[in-house]
């Protein structure tokens, strides 16, 4: 594909596009709104302040399993589309 041309539609199909915009989504509530209302909680977890747990180590781990959830999805996506490509070779169509 030259520099410049767009992408494939089977790039980016609409599974890919909802999948990115909700992990997207989650990243920014976990980013600025649970971190900006957690310090309102005044709670304490392990004996430090909610809010700094959540920006310390809360936020990391989600972090993580935002990155674990996409390649999951994205795995399963591939072993689908995988299996539609050798239906329609097999004739299968």
């Amino acid at each position: 594909m030259p520099p410049g041309a767009p992408f494939a539609p089977d790039l980016h199909d609409a599974r890919h596009l909802w999948l990115k915009a909700g992990l997207l989504l989650a990243w920014a509530l976990v980013t600025f709104v649970a971190c900006f209302f957690a310090r309102d909680l005044q709670m304490l977890v392990a004996g430090w302040p909610l809010g700094y747990w959540m920006a310390a180590q809360g936020a990391v781990l989600f972090f993580m399993v935002i990155v674990v959830a996409y390649c999951v999805a994205m795995s399963r996506f591939e072993r689908q589309e995988a299996a539609q490509a050798a239906s329609v070779r097999a004739g299968g169509g």
